[in-house]
């Protein structure tokens, strides 16, 4: 007979077993939006260009106030916009002190020759102060949720980065430019900050190399294409030309509309490979320390597609489709952009914002200007 083993009840004082959850992620994911609408930046714009070219140029540095606004103020991190803080006034001095460096570099060179050697030596050494204000001043006018970023750089580093590599690259036939490169995007990511967090960019030399090897490899592919084209149009040219004029006429015309076409795609792939990979390996390589991680995720053959329609249609409406240029090109590589945000973040970006609303509003600095001819 068998025998059949049943199951035992449990002890009725016995407790469910417990079960841990898993512990939560110390990070949310959250996108980067971008709100503007080209219609409406068009209108900016046009009264921008109309008004500097009325004012002989003094009005560009309002126009650049108002742009900066208008980009920075739509483009949001969990319902939060970015504000641009700087005034015009601080542009337009910088750009008056531009245009006297400029004015004096142009008239010792076309005057005083030899003095002119003397002024682009020393335009070398301040090269990287030039620099570094631009970029101290911008990121000091920018803010998030009423906190400010800033650049602490060296003026050292600077040069060492910005003049002593890119020269150094001359001696190695160009082979160290790519590592010059990667060292100017780790001088200036490791100094940035936002508020007292600072930005932390661990770069890889072998990104920047492989991203050369391929920007070099298709623009000579390119090239190589176009040398074909012009053979096969070459031939077709001179076979149209036992015909007639017209034919041969037609046939240029056709072959410099497939060179140009050509040219911009060259343009386009090169463009679109360095940028759009560098561009990933620095976002997804950085860190604000205990706060957020920037993320990027551009697809490289849509950036050729826009880049590509961009300049097309620049070139096709003589300027006048920058605005939709610019609008879309922010609006793709904001949805390619994401942030993880550390969970304890607003109450770190909460102190932060009591912290600098101790000290009030900084004066400005003597030389607290944008030097930049843009």
């Amino acid at each position: 007979m068998d025998v059949i083993d049943t199951p035992q009840n449990p002890p009725e004082n016995s407790e469910p077993a417990l079960v841990t959850p898993p512990p939560a992620p110390p990070y949310r994911k959250v996108p980067v939006v971008f709100g503007g609408d080209a219609k409406e930046f068009f209108g900016i714009w046009i009264v921008n260009v109309l008004l500097t070219i009325v004012t002989l140029g003094i009005y560009s540095a309002w126009a650049k106030v108002r742009t900066q606004q208008y980009f920075y103020g739509n483009t949001k991190i969990e319902g939060h916009a970015f504000s641009y803080l700087a005034q015009p006034l601080q542009i337009l001095k910088g750009r008056i002190l531009a245009v006297i460096l400029f004015a004096i570099y142009t008239l010792t060179l076309q005057f005083y020759p030899v003095w002119g050697l003397v002024v682009i030596f020393a335009m070398l050494f301040l090269v990287p102060w030039l620099i570094n204000q631009s970029l101290r001043f911008n990121l000091r006018m920018s803010s998030y949720r009423n906190v400010r970023f800033s650049f602490k750089g060296s003026y050292g580093e600077a040069f060492v980065y910005f003049i002593l590599l890119p020269i150094a690259s001359v001696f190695t036939l160009y082979l160290m430019l790519p590592f010059a490169f990667k060292k100017m995007d780790e001088y200036v990511h490791n100094n940035i900050s936002y508020g007292d967090k600072k930005l932390s960019a661990n770069l890889k030399s072998g990104e920047y190399y492989v991203t050369s090897l391929l920007v070099f490899a298709l623009s000579f592919g390119v090239i190589i294409a176009m040398g074909i084209m012009m053979a096969v149009f070459g031939g077709m040219g001179a076979l149209a030309g036992v015909e007639s004029d017209a034919a041969t006429t037609g046939m240029g015309i056709v072959m410099m509309v497939a060179m140009m076409a050509m040219y911009i795609l060259m343009i386009s792939l090169c463009s679109a490979v360095y940028r759009g990979r560098i561009r990933n390996h620095i976002l997804n390589n950085c860190e604000f320390d205990g706060l957020a991680q920037p993320r990027s995720n551009v697809d490289i053959w849509s950036y050729v597609k826009l880049i590509f329609v961009n300049v097309l249609a620049v070139a096709l409406t003589f300027g006048f489709a920058y605005p939709w240029v610019k609008v879309r090109t922010a609006r793709f590589l904001s949805q390619a952009t994401s942030v993880l945000i550390d969970n304890e973040a607003d109450g770190a970006i909460d102190e932060m914002v009591e912290s600098q609303s101790a000290f009030g509003e900084e004066a400005a600095e003597v030389f607290d200007v944008d030097i930049a001819l843009t």
